[in-house]
Protein backbone atom coordinates (compact mmCIF):
# COMPACT_ATOMS: atom_id res chain seq x y z
CA UNK A 1 0.00 0.00 0.00
CA UNK A 2 1.68 3.48 -0.99
CA UNK A 3 1.92 6.46 1.21
CA UNK A 4 -0.90 8.08 -0.11
CA UNK A 5 -3.55 5.43 0.01
CA UNK A 6 -2.51 4.98 3.28
CA UNK A 7 -2.91 8.04 4.32
CA UNK A 8 -6.80 7.81 3.17
CA UNK A 9 -7.37 5.17 4.83
CA UNK A 10 -6.00 6.82 8.10
CA UNK A 11 -8.04 10.32 7.09
CA UNK A 12 -11.38 7.88 6.90
CA UNK A 13 -11.10 5.44 9.24
CA UNK A 14 -10.70 8.48 12.21
CA UNK A 15 -13.87 10.45 10.92
CA UNK A 16 -15.83 6.55 10.97
CA UNK A 17 -13.88 6.33 14.11
CA UNK A 18 -15.25 9.13 15.71
CA UNK A 19 -18.58 8.78 14.23
CA UNK A 20 -18.55 5.54 15.94
CA UNK A 21 -17.55 6.99 19.24
CA UNK A 22 -19.69 10.36 19.51
CA UNK A 23 -23.00 8.54 18.15
CA UNK A 24 -22.63 5.83 21.18
CA UNK A 25 -20.96 7.57 23.69
CA UNK A 26 -18.39 5.06 24.19
CA UNK A 27 -14.70 3.71 22.88
CA UNK A 28 -14.94 3.42 19.09
CA UNK A 29 -14.86 -0.31 17.69
CA UNK A 30 -12.42 -1.83 14.88
CA UNK A 31 -15.56 -3.99 13.94
CA UNK A 32 -17.96 -1.15 13.49
CA UNK A 33 -15.50 1.08 11.45
CA UNK A 34 -14.81 -1.21 9.29
CA UNK A 35 -18.31 -2.00 7.59
CA UNK A 36 -18.63 1.37 6.37
CA UNK A 37 -15.04 2.53 5.85
CA UNK A 38 -15.00 -0.53 2.88
CA UNK A 39 -18.98 0.48 1.79
CA UNK A 40 -18.03 4.10 1.16
CA UNK A 41 -14.84 3.59 -0.33
CA UNK A 42 -14.50 0.35 -3.05
CA UNK A 43 -10.87 1.08 -3.95
CA UNK A 44 -9.57 -0.17 -0.34
CA UNK A 45 -11.21 -3.36 -0.76
CA UNK A 46 -7.99 -4.83 -2.36
CA UNK A 47 -6.13 -4.12 0.54
CA UNK A 48 -8.20 -5.91 2.88
CA UNK A 49 -5.60 -7.97 4.89
CA UNK A 50 -3.56 -4.23 5.96
CA UNK A 51 -6.46 -2.25 6.69
CA UNK A 52 -7.50 -3.83 9.80
CA UNK A 53 -4.14 -3.11 11.21
CA UNK A 54 -3.98 0.51 10.39
CA UNK A 55 -8.16 1.00 11.47
CA UNK A 56 -7.02 -0.72 14.94
CA UNK A 57 -4.20 2.54 15.39
CA UNK A 58 -6.79 5.03 14.38
CA UNK A 59 -9.12 3.79 17.20
CA UNK A 60 -6.37 3.14 20.09
CA UNK A 61 -5.35 7.47 18.86
CA UNK A 62 -9.44 7.82 18.89
CA UNK A 63 -10.54 6.62 22.28
CA UNK A 64 -7.65 8.34 23.83
CA UNK A 65 -8.97 11.45 23.25
CA UNK A 66 -11.86 12.47 25.68
CA UNK A 67 -15.36 13.31 25.09
CA UNK A 68 -15.39 17.16 24.52
CA UNK A 69 -12.12 16.48 22.12
CA UNK A 70 -14.20 13.65 19.72
CA UNK A 71 -16.69 15.72 19.66
CA UNK A 72 -14.24 18.82 18.47
CA UNK A 73 -12.41 17.02 15.98
CA UNK A 74 -15.69 15.38 14.32
CA UNK A 75 -16.97 19.33 14.16
CA UNK A 76 -13.57 19.65 12.30
CA UNK A 77 -13.72 16.26 10.03
CA UNK A 78 -17.20 15.70 9.07
CA UNK A 79 -19.49 18.94 10.72
CA UNK A 80 -22.95 17.14 8.58
CA UNK A 81 -22.83 13.97 10.13
CA UNK A 82 -22.38 15.33 13.22
CA UNK A 83 -25.58 17.75 13.31
CA UNK A 84 -27.54 14.59 12.13
CA UNK A 85 -26.17 12.73 15.35
CA UNK A 86 -27.79 15.34 17.66
CA UNK A 87 -30.34 15.74 15.21
CA UNK A 88 -30.99 12.05 16.24
CA UNK A 89 -30.60 13.10 19.85
CA UNK A 90 -33.64 15.35 19.49
CA UNK A 91 -36.22 13.58 17.75
CA UNK A 92 -39.30 11.71 18.53
CA UNK A 93 -39.24 10.44 22.08
CA UNK A 94 -40.88 7.21 20.65
CA UNK A 95 -40.04 4.42 18.24
CA UNK A 96 -43.11 3.08 18.16
CA UNK A 97 -46.02 4.35 16.40
CA UNK A 98 -49.12 4.99 18.12
CA UNK A 99 -51.48 2.00 18.67
CA UNK A 100 -55.24 2.50 16.42
CA UNK A 101 -58.12 3.81 18.57
CA UNK A 102 -57.02 4.17 21.93
CA UNK A 103 -59.53 6.29 23.00
CA UNK A 104 -62.06 3.68 22.14
CA UNK A 105 -61.16 1.70 25.42
CA UNK A 106 -60.94 2.13 28.92
CA UNK A 107 -57.35 0.20 29.23
CA UNK A 108 -55.19 -1.07 26.65
CA UNK A 109 -54.35 -4.74 27.35
CA UNK A 110 -52.04 -6.21 25.03
CA UNK A 111 -50.75 -9.89 25.33
CA UNK A 112 -47.48 -12.59 24.06
CA UNK A 113 -48.59 -16.09 23.39
CA UNK A 114 -45.64 -18.05 23.16
CA UNK A 115 -45.82 -21.74 22.66
CA UNK A 116 -43.28 -23.26 25.48
CA UNK A 117 -41.55 -25.36 23.46
CA UNK A 118 -37.99 -24.28 25.17
CA UNK A 119 -36.58 -20.77 25.74
CA UNK A 120 -36.76 -17.89 23.45
CA UNK A 121 -33.98 -16.53 21.23
CA UNK A 122 -33.86 -13.01 20.11
CA UNK A 123 -36.25 -13.15 17.67
CA UNK A 124 -38.93 -13.67 20.25
CA UNK A 125 -38.06 -10.81 22.46
CA UNK A 126 -39.62 -8.24 19.86
CA UNK A 127 -43.17 -9.03 20.89
CA UNK A 128 -42.45 -8.82 24.53
CA UNK A 129 -40.53 -5.79 23.79
CA UNK A 130 -43.21 -4.15 22.11
CA UNK A 131 -45.83 -5.07 24.50
CA UNK A 132 -44.01 -4.03 26.87
CA UNK A 133 -43.12 -0.35 25.82
CA UNK A 134 -46.97 0.02 24.85
CA UNK A 135 -47.89 -0.70 28.54
CA UNK A 136 -45.95 1.71 29.79
CA UNK A 137 -46.85 4.18 27.07
CA UNK A 138 -50.47 3.66 27.94
CA UNK A 139 -50.66 2.59 31.33
CA UNK A 140 -52.24 -0.62 30.41
CA UNK A 141 -51.73 -4.29 30.89
CA UNK A 142 -49.86 -7.28 29.61
CA UNK A 143 -51.07 -10.88 29.59
CA UNK A 144 -48.82 -13.37 28.53
CA UNK A 145 -50.89 -16.67 27.86
CA UNK A 146 -48.92 -20.27 26.84
CA UNK A 147 -50.58 -21.42 23.90
CA UNK A 148 -50.60 -25.04 24.58
CA UNK A 149 -52.96 -26.50 23.20
CA UNK A 150 -50.91 -28.97 20.69
CA UNK A 151 -49.21 -31.76 22.91
CA UNK A 152 -47.86 -33.05 19.28
CA UNK A 153 -46.50 -31.46 16.26
CA UNK A 154 -45.71 -28.33 19.00
CA UNK A 155 -45.17 -30.19 21.94
CA UNK A 156 -44.89 -28.36 24.99
CA UNK A 157 -41.62 -28.47 27.31
CA UNK A 158 -41.97 -28.38 30.76
CA UNK A 159 -39.30 -26.13 31.79
CA UNK A 160 -40.01 -24.00 29.23
CA UNK A 161 -42.83 -22.33 31.13
CA UNK A 162 -40.56 -20.84 33.47
CA UNK A 163 -37.80 -19.81 31.40
CA UNK A 164 -39.95 -18.24 29.35
CA UNK A 165 -41.13 -16.06 32.39
CA UNK A 166 -37.58 -15.64 33.17
CA UNK A 167 -37.01 -14.30 30.12
CA UNK A 168 -39.57 -11.23 30.00
CA UNK A 169 -38.58 -10.80 33.50
CA UNK A 170 -35.10 -10.27 31.97
CA UNK A 171 -36.51 -7.67 29.91
CA UNK A 172 -37.56 -5.80 32.31
CA UNK A 173 -41.40 -6.00 32.29
CA UNK A 174 -43.86 -8.40 34.52
CA UNK A 175 -47.14 -9.94 33.41
CA UNK A 176 -50.41 -8.49 34.83
CA UNK A 177 -51.82 -12.05 34.33
CA UNK A 178 -50.11 -15.86 32.99
CA UNK A 179 -52.60 -18.11 31.40
CA UNK A 180 -51.93 -21.35 29.91
CA UNK A 181 -54.21 -22.47 27.79
CA UNK A 182 -54.04 -26.39 28.92
CA UNK A 183 -55.51 -25.52 32.15
CA UNK A 184 -58.91 -23.87 30.00
CA UNK A 185 -60.34 -26.98 28.10
CA UNK A 186 -63.76 -26.82 29.20
CA UNK A 187 -63.94 -23.22 28.50
CA UNK A 188 -63.24 -24.00 24.97
CA UNK A 189 -65.74 -26.62 24.79
CA UNK A 190 -68.33 -24.35 26.23
CA UNK A 191 -67.90 -21.55 23.60
CA UNK A 192 -68.30 -24.46 21.23
CA UNK A 193 -71.27 -25.84 22.52
CA UNK A 194 -72.71 -22.43 22.41
CA UNK A 195 -70.95 -21.80 19.04
CA UNK A 196 -73.25 -25.58 18.15
CA UNK A 197 -76.17 -23.94 19.08
CA UNK A 198 -75.70 -20.83 16.98
CA UNK A 199 -75.52 -23.03 13.96
CA UNK A 200 -72.14 -21.75 13.64
CA UNK A 201 -70.31 -25.05 13.96
CA UNK A 202 -71.10 -29.07 12.43
CA UNK A 203 -68.72 -32.39 13.42
CA UNK A 204 -67.00 -33.97 10.28
CA UNK A 205 -65.40 -37.21 9.50
CA UNK A 206 -64.37 -36.38 5.94
CA UNK A 207 -60.60 -37.05 5.57
CA UNK A 208 -57.98 -34.38 5.52
CA UNK A 209 -57.68 -35.10 1.95
CA UNK A 210 -61.22 -35.47 0.51
CA UNK A 211 -62.30 -31.96 2.40
CA UNK A 212 -59.57 -30.52 0.66
CA UNK A 213 -60.50 -31.57 -2.88
CA UNK A 214 -64.21 -29.98 -1.95
CA UNK A 215 -63.30 -27.09 0.53
CA UNK A 216 -60.50 -26.07 -2.57
CA UNK A 217 -63.81 -27.16 -5.54
CA UNK A 218 -65.90 -24.52 -3.34
CA UNK A 219 -68.05 -28.08 -2.83
CA UNK A 220 -69.85 -28.39 0.94
CA UNK A 221 -69.17 -31.40 3.20
CA UNK A 222 -71.89 -33.97 3.09
CA UNK A 223 -71.87 -33.31 6.68
CA UNK A 224 -72.17 -29.66 6.84
CA UNK A 225 -76.14 -30.26 6.85
CA UNK A 226 -75.88 -32.06 9.75
CA UNK A 227 -78.68 -31.13 12.24
CA UNK A 228 -77.23 -29.72 15.69
CA UNK A 229 -78.36 -31.92 18.13
CA UNK A 230 -76.56 -34.84 15.72
CA UNK A 231 -73.64 -32.41 15.77
CA UNK A 232 -73.77 -31.83 20.08
CA UNK A 233 -73.50 -35.32 20.28
CA UNK A 234 -70.40 -36.44 18.03
CA UNK A 235 -68.72 -33.20 19.54
CA UNK A 236 -69.47 -34.92 23.29
CA UNK A 237 -68.28 -37.56 22.06
CA UNK A 238 -65.24 -36.36 20.79
CA UNK A 239 -64.53 -34.46 24.32
CA UNK A 240 -64.86 -37.69 25.76
CA UNK A 241 -62.60 -39.16 23.94
CA UNK A 242 -64.31 -41.76 21.95
CA UNK A 243 -62.60 -40.98 18.42
CA UNK A 244 -59.26 -41.74 17.68
CA UNK A 245 -56.90 -39.03 15.96
CA UNK A 246 -58.10 -37.78 12.18
CA UNK A 247 -61.43 -39.84 13.12
CA UNK A 248 -63.29 -36.42 13.62
CA UNK A 249 -63.09 -32.45 14.17
CA UNK A 250 -65.64 -30.11 14.52
CA UNK A 251 -65.57 -26.91 11.42
CA UNK A 252 -66.26 -23.92 12.19
CA UNK A 253 -69.64 -23.03 9.58
CA UNK A 254 -68.18 -19.99 7.44
CA UNK A 255 -68.64 -19.41 3.87
CA UNK A 256 -67.84 -22.23 1.16
CA UNK A 257 -68.03 -20.12 -1.57
CA UNK A 258 -64.99 -17.79 -0.20
CA UNK A 259 -62.82 -16.38 -2.33
CA UNK A 260 -59.76 -17.20 0.48
CA UNK A 261 -60.22 -21.44 0.26
CA UNK A 262 -58.24 -20.98 3.13
CA UNK A 263 -61.28 -19.90 5.14
CA UNK A 264 -63.70 -22.23 4.10
CA UNK A 265 -65.27 -23.89 6.83
CA UNK A 266 -61.84 -24.43 8.97
CA UNK A 267 -61.35 -26.73 11.60
CA UNK A 268 -61.72 -25.84 15.30
CA UNK A 269 -61.20 -29.21 17.16
CA UNK A 270 -59.21 -32.47 16.39
CA UNK A 271 -58.38 -35.47 18.21
CA UNK A 272 -54.84 -36.08 19.32
CA UNK A 273 -54.23 -39.22 21.07
CA UNK A 274 -50.66 -37.95 22.47
CA UNK A 275 -51.18 -37.13 25.95
CA UNK A 276 -50.46 -33.32 27.03
CA UNK A 277 -46.57 -33.62 28.88
CA UNK A 278 -48.64 -31.41 31.50
CA UNK A 279 -50.45 -33.99 34.16
CA UNK A 280 -53.20 -31.73 34.75
CA UNK A 281 -53.83 -31.89 30.78
CA UNK A 282 -53.12 -35.47 30.36
CA UNK A 283 -56.34 -36.83 30.09
CA UNK A 284 -57.69 -34.37 27.81
CA UNK A 285 -57.96 -35.96 23.53
CA UNK A 286 -60.30 -33.32 22.21
CA UNK A 287 -58.06 -30.19 21.36
CA UNK A 288 -58.93 -26.59 20.25
CA UNK A 289 -56.96 -25.57 17.11
CA UNK A 290 -54.88 -22.16 17.61
CA UNK A 291 -57.30 -19.82 15.70
CA UNK A 292 -60.34 -20.77 18.14
CA UNK A 293 -58.73 -21.50 21.07
CA UNK A 294 -56.34 -17.68 20.94
CA UNK A 295 -60.03 -16.06 19.63
CA UNK A 296 -62.01 -17.23 22.48
CA UNK A 297 -59.15 -16.27 25.26
CA UNK A 298 -58.52 -12.85 23.85
CA UNK A 299 -62.30 -11.80 23.74
CA UNK A 300 -62.57 -13.64 27.38
CA UNK A 301 -59.67 -11.99 28.70
CA UNK A 302 -60.44 -8.66 27.54
CA UNK A 303 -57.55 -7.64 24.84
CA UNK A 304 -57.90 -4.83 22.93
CA UNK A 305 -55.01 -4.71 20.49
CA UNK A 306 -52.88 -7.51 18.84
CA UNK A 307 -49.93 -7.85 17.00
CA UNK A 308 -48.96 -10.26 14.82
CA UNK A 309 -46.84 -11.63 11.94
CA UNK A 310 -48.18 -10.70 8.10
CA UNK A 311 -48.36 -13.80 7.40
CA UNK A 312 -51.07 -14.27 10.41
CA UNK A 313 -53.43 -12.05 8.20
CA UNK A 314 -56.10 -15.31 7.63
CA UNK A 315 -56.27 -15.99 11.42
CA UNK A 316 -57.90 -12.75 11.90
CA UNK A 317 -60.25 -13.30 9.21
CA UNK A 318 -61.03 -16.77 10.33
CA UNK A 319 -61.75 -15.82 13.78
CA UNK A 320 -63.95 -13.03 12.86
CA UNK A 321 -66.66 -15.66 11.78
CA UNK A 322 -66.39 -16.67 15.53
CA UNK A 323 -66.36 -13.31 16.68
CA UNK A 324 -69.73 -12.39 14.15
CA UNK A 325 -71.77 -15.75 16.15
CA UNK A 326 -70.97 -14.42 19.23
CA UNK A 327 -71.80 -10.72 18.22
CA UNK A 328 -68.08 -9.96 19.80
CA UNK A 329 -66.25 -7.05 19.06
CA UNK A 330 -63.22 -8.07 17.15
CA UNK A 331 -59.75 -6.71 19.04
CA UNK A 332 -57.61 -3.97 16.68
CA UNK A 333 -54.72 -5.53 15.16
CA UNK A 334 -51.37 -4.26 14.17
CA UNK A 335 -49.22 -6.73 11.41
CA UNK A 336 -45.43 -6.52 11.72
CA UNK A 337 -43.06 -8.34 9.47
CA UNK A 338 -40.73 -10.95 10.12
CA UNK A 339 -37.08 -10.07 12.18
CA UNK A 340 -34.10 -11.32 11.20
CA UNK A 341 -31.10 -11.07 12.94
CA UNK A 342 -27.40 -11.02 11.44
CA UNK A 343 -24.24 -12.25 13.38
CA UNK A 344 -24.84 -15.80 14.23
CA UNK A 345 -24.72 -18.96 11.57
CA UNK A 346 -27.47 -20.62 13.98
CA UNK A 347 -31.05 -20.48 12.63
CA UNK A 348 -33.12 -18.63 14.31
CA UNK A 349 -35.69 -21.92 15.70
CA UNK A 350 -36.66 -23.27 18.34
CA UNK A 351 -36.93 -27.18 17.46
CA UNK A 352 -33.15 -26.51 15.37
CA UNK A 353 -31.39 -25.04 18.36
CA UNK A 354 -33.19 -28.23 20.67
CA UNK A 355 -31.85 -30.38 17.92
CA UNK A 356 -27.86 -28.94 17.92
CA UNK A 357 -28.09 -28.98 21.66
CA UNK A 358 -29.47 -32.63 21.86
CA UNK A 359 -26.62 -33.10 19.12
CA UNK A 360 -24.18 -31.43 21.67
CA UNK A 361 -22.92 -28.96 18.96
CA UNK A 362 -24.26 -26.30 21.58
CA UNK A 363 -23.48 -26.58 25.06
CA UNK A 364 -27.01 -25.91 26.49
CA UNK A 365 -29.49 -23.02 25.90
CA UNK A 366 -26.60 -20.36 27.20
CA UNK A 367 -24.06 -21.38 25.01
CA UNK A 368 -22.42 -18.19 23.54
CA UNK A 369 -23.17 -19.22 19.51
CA UNK A 370 -26.88 -19.71 20.71
CA UNK A 371 -28.49 -16.84 19.56
CA UNK A 372 -30.92 -16.97 22.73
CA UNK A 373 -31.99 -14.61 25.43
CA UNK A 374 -30.30 -16.92 27.64
CA UNK A 375 -26.77 -16.88 25.46
CA UNK A 376 -27.10 -13.18 26.20
CA UNK A 377 -27.75 -13.10 29.53
CA UNK A 378 -24.67 -15.22 30.33
CA UNK A 379 -23.10 -13.15 28.11
CA UNK A 380 -23.67 -9.67 30.38
CA UNK A 381 -25.84 -8.26 27.65
CA UNK A 382 -28.58 -6.39 29.43
CA UNK A 383 -32.59 -7.31 28.78
CA UNK A 384 -33.10 -2.99 28.23
CA UNK A 385 -30.55 -2.93 25.64
CA UNK A 386 -32.44 -5.84 23.91
CA UNK A 387 -36.21 -3.96 24.43
CA UNK A 388 -34.23 -0.29 23.48
CA UNK A 389 -32.92 -2.72 19.72
CA UNK A 390 -36.03 -4.30 19.07
CA UNK A 391 -38.46 -1.48 19.68
CA UNK A 392 -36.47 0.85 17.62
CA UNK A 393 -37.16 -1.64 14.67
CA UNK A 394 -41.10 -0.23 14.99
CA UNK A 395 -43.86 -2.19 13.67
CA UNK A 396 -43.30 -1.92 9.63
CA UNK A 397 -44.91 -4.84 7.94
CA UNK A 398 -41.69 -5.36 6.05
CA UNK A 399 -39.87 -7.47 7.25
CA UNK A 400 -36.90 -5.78 9.12
CA UNK A 401 -33.44 -7.10 10.16
CA UNK A 402 -31.75 -6.66 13.83
CA UNK A 403 -28.30 -5.98 13.76
CA UNK A 404 -26.33 -7.16 16.85
CA UNK A 405 -24.31 -4.37 16.42
CA UNK A 406 -27.58 -2.07 17.53
CA UNK A 407 -27.88 -4.15 20.67
CA UNK A 408 -23.99 -4.01 21.72
CA UNK A 409 -24.15 -0.16 21.05
CA UNK A 410 -27.13 0.27 23.43
CA UNK A 411 -25.59 -2.17 26.25
CA UNK A 412 -22.30 -0.11 25.48
CA UNK A 413 -24.12 2.53 27.35
CA UNK A 414 -25.35 1.06 29.97
CA UNK A 415 -22.07 -1.11 30.91
CA UNK A 416 -19.67 1.11 30.56
CA UNK A 417 -19.22 3.43 32.95
CA UNK A 418 -19.31 0.68 35.85
CA UNK A 419 -16.66 -1.65 33.47
CA UNK A 420 -13.65 -1.63 35.24
CA UNK A 421 -10.88 -2.22 32.41
CA UNK A 422 -8.37 -5.09 32.35
CA UNK A 423 -5.52 -6.47 29.87
CA UNK A 424 -5.99 -9.53 28.07
CA UNK A 425 -3.64 -10.90 25.70
CA UNK A 426 -4.29 -13.95 23.80
CA UNK A 427 -1.24 -16.42 21.77
CA UNK A 428 1.04 -14.02 23.22
CA UNK A 429 4.84 -13.90 22.40
CA UNK A 430 6.85 -12.84 25.48
CA UNK A 431 10.04 -9.92 25.36
CA UNK A 432 11.68 -8.76 28.13
CA UNK A 433 12.15 -4.81 29.05
CA UNK A 434 14.98 -3.26 29.26
CA UNK A 435 15.20 0.19 31.06
CA UNK A 436 11.45 0.78 32.04
CA UNK A 437 9.60 0.75 34.95
CA UNK A 438 9.30 -2.19 37.22
CA UNK A 439 5.08 -1.97 36.64
CA UNK A 440 2.67 -0.02 34.54
CA UNK A 441 -0.36 1.64 35.79
CA UNK A 442 -2.63 1.86 33.73
CA UNK A 443 -6.52 3.69 35.21
CA UNK A 444 -9.38 1.15 36.43
CA UNK A 445 -11.60 3.58 34.55
CA UNK A 446 -10.39 6.40 31.93
CA UNK A 447 -13.09 8.57 32.97
CA UNK A 448 -13.12 8.18 36.60
CA UNK A 449 -9.53 9.11 37.81
CA UNK A 450 -11.23 8.70 41.51
CA UNK A 451 -10.84 4.79 40.96
CA UNK A 452 -7.60 5.05 40.96
CA UNK A 453 -4.70 2.83 39.53
CA UNK A 454 -3.98 -1.06 38.28
CA UNK A 455 -0.67 -2.59 39.06
CA UNK A 456 0.68 -4.64 36.12
CA UNK A 457 4.15 -5.77 36.52
CA UNK A 458 6.53 -5.76 33.88
CA UNK A 459 10.20 -6.39 35.88
CA UNK A 460 10.01 -9.90 34.29
CA UNK A 461 9.47 -9.16 30.99
CA UNK A 462 5.58 -8.70 29.32
CA UNK A 463 3.34 -10.51 26.11
CA UNK A 464 1.86 -8.99 23.36
CA UNK A 465 -0.34 -10.07 20.97
CA UNK A 466 1.67 -11.22 17.14
CA UNK A 467 -0.58 -8.38 15.51
CA UNK A 468 0.38 -6.22 17.74
CA UNK A 469 4.57 -6.96 17.89
CA UNK A 470 6.35 -4.33 16.36
CA UNK A 471 8.92 -4.71 13.40
CA UNK A 472 12.52 -4.45 14.02
CA UNK A 473 13.30 -0.77 15.21
CA UNK A 474 9.36 0.19 15.63
CA UNK A 475 8.00 1.80 18.57
CA UNK A 476 4.79 1.19 20.32
CA UNK A 477 3.09 2.62 23.11
CA UNK A 478 2.44 -0.07 26.26
CA UNK A 479 -0.74 1.53 27.11
CA UNK A 480 -0.46 2.91 30.74
CA UNK A 481 3.55 2.02 30.49
CA UNK A 482 5.60 3.32 28.46
CA UNK A 483 6.93 3.57 24.79
CA UNK A 484 8.77 0.98 24.07
CA UNK A 485 11.15 0.01 20.81
CA UNK A 486 11.95 -3.65 19.51
CA UNK A 487 15.40 -4.10 19.44
CA UNK A 488 16.15 -7.88 18.71
CA UNK A 489 14.00 -9.98 21.01
CA UNK A 490 13.67 -7.44 23.68
CA UNK A 491 11.61 -3.69 24.13
CA UNK A 492 13.44 -1.21 24.81
CA UNK A 493 11.95 2.08 27.08
CA UNK A 494 12.89 4.94 24.80
CA UNK A 495 11.81 7.84 27.24
CA UNK A 496 9.43 9.38 24.96
CA UNK A 497 6.16 10.95 26.24
CA UNK A 498 2.49 11.07 25.26
CA UNK A 499 2.91 13.37 22.83
CA UNK A 500 4.33 10.53 20.06
CA UNK A 501 0.92 9.18 20.45
CA UNK A 502 -1.38 12.07 19.89
CA UNK A 503 0.68 12.95 17.17
CA UNK A 504 -0.30 9.31 15.30
CA UNK A 505 3.09 8.30 15.37
CA UNK A 506 3.01 5.51 17.58
CA UNK A 507 0.26 2.61 17.79
CA UNK A 508 -1.18 2.00 21.40
CA UNK A 509 -1.73 -1.86 22.47
CA UNK A 510 -2.50 -3.61 25.11
CA UNK A 511 -0.26 -6.29 26.99
CA UNK A 512 0.39 -8.34 29.96
CA UNK A 513 2.77 -9.40 32.30
CA UNK A 514 5.43 -12.46 30.99
CA UNK A 515 4.63 -13.88 34.75
CA UNK A 516 2.06 -14.03 37.70
CA UNK A 517 -0.96 -14.16 35.07
CA UNK A 518 -4.43 -15.49 35.24
CA UNK A 519 -5.29 -18.12 32.72
CA UNK A 520 -8.20 -17.34 30.79
CA UNK A 521 -11.00 -18.96 28.80
CA UNK A 522 -13.54 -16.19 26.92
CA UNK A 523 -16.28 -17.54 25.44
CA UNK A 524 -17.15 -16.25 22.85
CA UNK A 525 -19.70 -16.72 19.58
CA UNK A 526 -16.99 -17.61 17.15
CA UNK A 527 -15.68 -20.46 19.71
CA UNK A 528 -13.71 -20.58 22.95
CA UNK A 529 -10.15 -18.26 22.94
CA UNK A 530 -7.16 -19.10 25.37
CA UNK A 531 -5.10 -16.09 26.56
CA UNK A 532 -3.65 -14.35 30.17
CA UNK A 533 -4.89 -11.78 31.98
CA UNK A 534 -3.14 -8.83 33.98
CA UNK A 535 -3.27 -10.18 38.02
CA UNK A 536 -5.70 -7.40 39.11
CA UNK A 537 -8.41 -9.62 37.09
CA UNK A 538 -7.95 -12.52 39.53
CA UNK A 539 -9.83 -10.06 42.01
CA UNK A 540 -12.99 -9.95 40.11
CA UNK A 541 -16.58 -11.32 41.03
CA UNK A 542 -18.53 -14.05 39.33
CA UNK A 543 -20.87 -11.74 37.51
CA UNK A 544 -18.96 -8.51 36.98
CA UNK A 545 -19.02 -7.20 33.78
CA UNK A 546 -15.78 -5.50 32.81
CA UNK A 547 -14.00 -4.79 29.81
CA UNK A 548 -10.84 -6.17 28.35
CA UNK A 549 -8.83 -3.51 26.57
CA UNK A 550 -9.08 -3.75 22.87
CA UNK A 551 -10.76 -6.96 23.04
CA UNK A 552 -14.04 -5.65 24.10
CA UNK A 553 -16.62 -6.47 26.98
CA UNK A 554 -17.05 -9.61 29.14
CA UNK A 555 -18.86 -11.34 31.65
CA UNK A 556 -17.17 -12.95 34.58
CA UNK A 557 -18.50 -16.17 34.57
CA UNK A 558 -16.01 -18.37 37.41
CA UNK A 559 -12.57 -18.33 38.52
CA UNK A 560 -11.75 -21.97 38.86
CA UNK A 561 -8.45 -23.52 40.22
CA UNK A 562 -6.75 -23.56 36.60
CA UNK A 563 -8.12 -20.82 34.68
CA UNK A 564 -10.86 -18.23 34.77
CA UNK A 565 -13.85 -18.04 32.51
CA UNK A 566 -15.36 -15.45 31.15
CA UNK A 567 -18.39 -14.89 28.09
CA UNK A 568 -17.39 -12.24 25.29
CA UNK A 569 -20.42 -9.23 25.84
CA UNK A 570 -19.37 -7.39 22.42
CA UNK A 571 -16.76 -4.69 21.27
Amino acid sequence: MDEDLRERVEREAEKHALLNAVKYESDADVGAVMGPLMGENPDFRPHGDEIPGIIGGVVGRVNDLSTAEKRERLETLAPEELAAIEAEDDGDEHDLPDLPNVDDYDEVRMRAAPNPNGPWHIGHARMPAVIGRYKERYDGSFVVRFDDTDPETKRPDLEAYDAILEDIDYLGFEPDEVILASDRLETYYEHARDLIDAGGAYTCSCSGETFSELKNDGEACPHREKDRETTRREFAAMVDGEYDAGEMVLRVRTDIDHKNPALRDWVAFRMIDTPHPREEASEYRCWPMLDFQSGVDDHLTGVTHIIRGIDLQDSAKRQRFVYDYFDWTYPEVVHWGHVQVDAYDVQLSTSTLKEKIDAGDLDGWDDPRAPTLKSLRRRGIRGEAVVEALAALGTSTSNVDLSMSSVYAENRELVDDEAERYFLVRDGEMFPIEGGPDAGHPPIHPDHESRGERTVPAADGVVVEPEDVPAEGDRVWLKGYACVRREGDSLVATGDDIDVVRAGDVDVIHWAPATDTVAVRLRTPDGDVSGVAEPDFGATEDGDVIQFERIGFARVDDHGDEESVAYWSHP
